[in-house]
């Protein structure tokens, strides 16, 4: 479904006028607004391939009609996205999900909706249909050659991929690990898959990063080869300068400082991007934002002050991708929330007063600090966030106007109330 931009322009112009009286009063109260605003303009959020649909649960899937049927399709759906919202600009794909079947096709369709390709994502935690090899007992780190090659082999095939579409970068997720002591030899589980990633490493393009995702546990529960942000730097580290540790906010243990993670990561140079959602639990894949706020907006308050640090560019330095699974709401409203999220924690980061922040700590004025903090958290920023999207032409209330232009009801008379997308 395409959305005119005179629609948008129309909707805008009903609520303009008390938009601007929100936007003034803010904006009357912030030092260096138009700095903040070519920030929150400039700032983009990857769209995965596989979010496009309902998500699934371990006991089934409920799709919701209108899902996207092909990649085509799922980069159209990212576009109407980015449309709205002007801050969805980059599709992440996952391999053998979302192959593209001619990728000049493919570049071209993305190039008319202003998408471009971020991480290529590969895919040895599920067997695929012909595939030689279980991957039951893992992949990177079996202790059959053959697996560890089939595992190696797609993720240079994913590399091929990216190539032809511009993306810059891979992202490792790897399920490997154990569920009962004794099951395996972790000193030479890590050591099969670090010799594994070293080949995969070999073969990326000089301007290119790997990413190494981490997970304290599922599949595996008893221990998992890179199942924490230790392992994942540490492997890192052994690879090269390319190689590069990517948090999933959703992959830690309970109360994990995420926030001290990420300071960590920034100050060896050794942090590589993000994967946005929340969780209650554990790895719930929950819509960013909805749970815990507070420690989004912390996680970001280090993103600002360790970037600046190092005089990183804070829309292409790292990698921002979401990471959620929908299966109880519309995935395209859940996905409008999530950067809604996003951009909202970024926004009351970039409001911190980076020098009284400094000067209360020299102090040891623990009150002043936590005000300061607390000061810039509930700070209403959305006026700031929709004056940034009105400018870059996009709707000042992306949610409430794609629920007035019934996208959903559209979408399912276009496709079907039946077709359920690739992914989990």
């Amino acid at each position: 479904m395409l959305v005119e931009k005179y629609k948008i322009d129309q909707f805008n112009h009903e609520i303009l006028n008390d938009h601007k009286r929100k936007f003034e009063f803010v904006a009357s109260s912030v030092k260096n607004v138009e700095e903040i605003l070519q920030k929150l303009v400039d700032f983009q959020i990857a769209i995965p391939s596989w979010a496009l649909g309902t998500g699934g649960t371990r006991f089934g899937r409920f799709a919701g009609g209108g899902e996207p049927r092909s990649l085509e399709e799922k980069i159209e759906d990212i576009g109407l996205l980015h449309k709205l919202n002007n801050c969805s600009g980059a599709i992440s794909l996952h391999i053998p999900w979302d192959i593209p079947t001619n990728s000049n096709n493919i570049k071209a369709l993305a190039a008319q909706h202003g998408i471009r390709f971020d991480a290529m994502n590969s895919n040895t935690f599920q067997d695929q249909a012909g595939q030689e090899w279980s991957y039951k007992y893992g992949s990177m780190q079996h202790i059959d050659k053959g697996v560890r090659r089939q595992a190696i082999e797609h993720n240079i095939e994913v590399i091929k991929y990216g190539i032809e579409l511009g993306s810059e970068s891979l992202t490792v997720w790897l399920a490997d690990g154990s569920n009962f002591p004794g099951q395996l030899n972790m000193r030479k589980a890590f050591q099969n898959t670090l010799e594994s990633l070293q080949e995969v490493y070999a073969e990326l393009p000089d301007n290119w990063k790997m990413f190494v995702e981490y997970k304290a546990f599922e599949p595996n529960f008893y221990s998992t080869t890179v199942g924490d942000w230790g392992q994942s730097f540490l492997y890192a580290s052994k690879l090269g300068p390319k190689a590069y540790t990517l948090v999933d906010l959703g992959h830690h243990l309970p109360n994990a400082n995420i926030e001290q993670i990420v300071a960590l990561l920034l100050m060896e140079e050794k942090l590589g991007g993000f994967h946005f959602n929340d969780s209650k639990y554990s790895d719930d894949d929950l819509t960013v934002g909805s749970i815990n706020p507070y420690q989004l907006f912390l996680i970001f308050k280090e993103l600002v002050e360790g970037m600046d640090a190092r005089g990183m560019n804070h829309a292409s330095d790292l990698g921002w991708m979401i990471d959620a699974s929908h299966n109880v709401k519309d995935p395209l409203e859940d996905l409008l929330q999530s950067v809604e999220a996003i951009m909202i924690a970024y926004a009351q980061a970039l409001l911190v007063d980076a020098k009284e922040l400094e000067a209360a700590q020299l102090a040891n004025d623990v009150v002043r600090a936590q005000e300061i903090l607390q000061g810039a958290y509930r700070t209403d920023v959305r006026p700031l966030i929709a004056e940034a999207r009105l400018r870059g032409g996009a709707a000042l209330e992306p949610l409430n106007l794609y629920r007035q232009l019934k996208v959903r009801e559209n979408l399912i008379k276009e496709r079907g109330l039946k077709t359920v997308a690739t992914g989990l």
